[in-house]
Parts: structure tokens; sequence; C-alpha cells
């Protein structure tokens, strides 16, 4: 008899460690799941900022009159790092019937560069912009 207390004695914390076990493994792993929901609401939110600020200067160039530059660098700081804003400005090069060129429509490169934990990163938009004369 009391051989079979101690037995039931022990099945119990066994039975207690094992309980304990899997909820220290599903805590675990709770809080990586918000970890990692954390680390992809960041990163949303770093691209909607470089999104916003491509969307910006576009706006920018194109109610600026005359020709945009042909190359331009700026710096801009966020809470995210700082960003590099390349713009480069070429002809379009886009010809019409017999083979003449389209004059005064420019095609602009904006490129966005920035780190995230040390990688390099890289956002890119395109538009036309045309101006007469």
């Amino acid at each position: 008899m009391w051989q079979n207390k101690q037995r039931r004695r022990a099945f119990a914390l066994y039975e207690v460690l094992l309980g304990l076990t899997i909820f220290v493994v599903g805590v675990l792993v709770l809080g990586r799941s918000v970890q990692n929901c954390l680390n992809a609401s960041s990163l949303g939110a770093e691209e909607d900022r470089v999104g916003q600020i491509l969307a910006n200067r576009m706006a920018e160039i194109q109610a600026t009159p005359g020709f945009p530059d042909v190359k331009k660098e700026t710096k801009v700081a966020t809470g995210y790092g700082e960003i590099v804003l390349v713009q480069r400005s070429a002809p379009a090069g886009l010809m019409v019937e017999q083979n003449t060129e389209l004059t005064g429509l420019n095609l602009v490169t904006l490129r966005a560069e920035w780190k995230r934990n040390g990688v390099a990163q890289s956002k890119k938009i395109e538009f036309y912009v045309y101006r007469s004369g």
C-alpha cells in the first residue's frame, strides 16, 4: 500500500511536469509569433514611409515648371534612418509617325536607397514628365 501511494504521487508529479513543459513551450512559441508580427508591422511601416517619400518627390517634380534635373541626389532623414533619393531624367526617346522623336517628354527615375539592419534596400519608380517648349 505504501508503494502504491508513492507511485501515484510520482505519477502525479510527472503529469504536472509534463503539463508545465507543454505550457512553457506554448508560451515561447506564442512569444515568437508576437515578435514576428511586430517585425512585419515595422517593415510595413518602413516600406510605406519610403513609398510616401517617392510619391512626394514625384508630385514635386511634376508641379515644378521646366525640365527635371538630369541627376540629383537628396538625403532624407526618417525615423527609420537616412534614405538617399536618387533622381535621373532623360529624354523618353519615344517615336511618333514617320520615325519622328516626340520632344518635350522626359522619363524620370526615382530610386530610394537605405539600409535595414546593415542590408542595402531600394525601391524605384519611373514616370514621364511633359514640358512644351
